[in-house]
């Protein structure tokens, strides 16, 4: 069995992954969270002892790392003896922190595909321009590295494998779709890391369609859903990563990923953009000082989790698959609604950081009673997804479809 784990973050989502850790610390053992900024490691675990989130008496310890220093990492997995890495900071770190996780043979997870700062929209698929070139190394070694084990990615890859093993024969069409119906009160905002937010937004749209893939515009392709608690939204078709994993494990489906966005997002995203704002390239100022102008806007724009505290609405975020079960077409969607209210006042973060945050807790739990402990590198719809959701469920986001049956909670 394997216990002690390291978080590697400090924003939202590793507040979250914090107090769900020592929630559940008598199946994972020692907690340690480590960041650039202890100071913010120091502050989560004030707030888990602050909510009495331990479940048993145990080490919960913050770090000082730079983890772009794979040495640095490496030293510090050893001194702790963690043998998992729950890795929730910038995706400009993923490869890094990865590779401290093969040197010293423990289990690694992330939630979002890795990210060089001076690059957009790679080519697809995004997994094999980085992760996926691990692969071997990780099977040979027996590593378990577990990629985009949050929501979306995440929940929604085990969503689709779901369907797959039990609610289809053949699935034509899977549509991811996020929506946020809640509000933080700002004039505006994004809801995570604006410089990783915008990234996503600023590139080609890379959809799997026909068995090829589609190139579009942001904000090109839009659609109204009628979904579960939180109505009528619209959509648009956003370049995502799980899109690029589906579309080579889920053989013969389309793969599409839709956002949800309102007018005043997208009338301030066009203005930044059309002026240069969200380049990730540096320019100089007359002064002669040389800047990257999304870093500057990212600094300008609120802290996402400063945002926690007026949070209010719901998030409904669920996969719409479409296919044939014995001969009859059918369609299901498969989802989960969180509330950011219930978010804050069980962990101190909104609603999407806790979507993200809560699946690689329940991820860590499996690989440390060993049902997930896969010893080679996966993406999530290559396990069993049933012990995955069971578990969520648990420790706090249940499953439910709607189908021809109606509404219902399936975890």
């Amino acid at each position: 069995m394997k216990k002690n784990v390291l978080i590697i973050g400090a924003g939202g989502v590793a507040q979250v992954v914090a107090h769900k850790c020592a929630q559940n610390n008598d199946v994972l053992g020692d907690i340690h969270i480590a960041s650039r900024t202890k100071s913010k490691c120091d502050d989560m675990i004030a707030s888990v002892r602050e909510k009495k989130s331990m479940k048993v008496e145990g080490v919960l310890e913050a770090h000082a790392l730079d983890a772009l220093d794979i040495e640095a990492t490496k030293a510090l997995i050893s001194k702790t003896n963690s043998q998992i890495v729950i890795n929730v900071g910038s995706p400009f770190i993923n490869m890094s922190v990865l590779q401290a996780c093969i040197d010293t043979g423990v289990a690694y997870m992330d939630t979002a595909i890795h990210e060089e700062p001076n690059k957009i929209c790679e080519t697809p698929p995004w997994y094999a321009n980085y992760e996926w070139k691990r692969r071997e190394i990780c099977a040979e070694k027996g590593i378990t590295a577990i990629l985009g084990i949050g929501f979306d990615p995440g929940v929604v890859n085990a969503y689709a494998r779901l369907a797959q093993d039990e609610y289809f024969d053949k699935i034509t069409d899977i549509d991811i779709i996020d929506i946020n119906a809640g509000s933080h009160g700002r004039w505006f905002s994004t809801n995570f890391d604006p410089e990783i937010n915008f990234r996503e937004f600023t590139g080609r749209v890379y959809s799997w369609q026909k068995g090829e893939w589609q190139v579009n515009k942001m904000f090109e392709v839009g659609k109204e859903y009628d979904l579960p608690v939180v109505g009528k939204q619209k959509a648009y078709m956003t370049g995502h990563d799980e899109v690029h994993s589906l579309a080579r494990n889920i053989e013969g489906a389309d793969v599409r990923f839709w956002m949800g966005f309102g007018d005043h997002y997208i009338n301030v995203f066009t203005v930044l953009n059309n002026l240069g704002l969200l380049s990730e390239q540096p320019v100089k100022t007359a002064e002669g000082l040389e800047v990257i102008p999304l870093k500057v806007v990212k600094a300008v724009l609120p802290d996402p989790s400063s945002l926690a505290p007026d949070y209010t609405g719901k998030t409904c975020i669920g996969d719409l698959v479409k296919g044939s079960k014995d001969g009859k077409d059918r369609e299901v969607f498969i989802y989960n609604v969180a509330d950011h209210k219930d978010a804050y006042n069980e962990v101190g973060s909104q609603g999407i950081s806790y979507t993200a945050g809560v699946p690689p807790v329940a991820a860590a739990m499996l690989v440390a009673t060993g049902e997930w402990d896969a010893k080679t590198m996966v993406n999530v719809e290559e396990l069993d997804p049933r012990p995955f959701l069971a578990q969520m469920s648990k420790i706090g986001l249940t499953t439910w479809i709607r189908d021809e049956q109606g509404e219902r909670q399936i975890f």
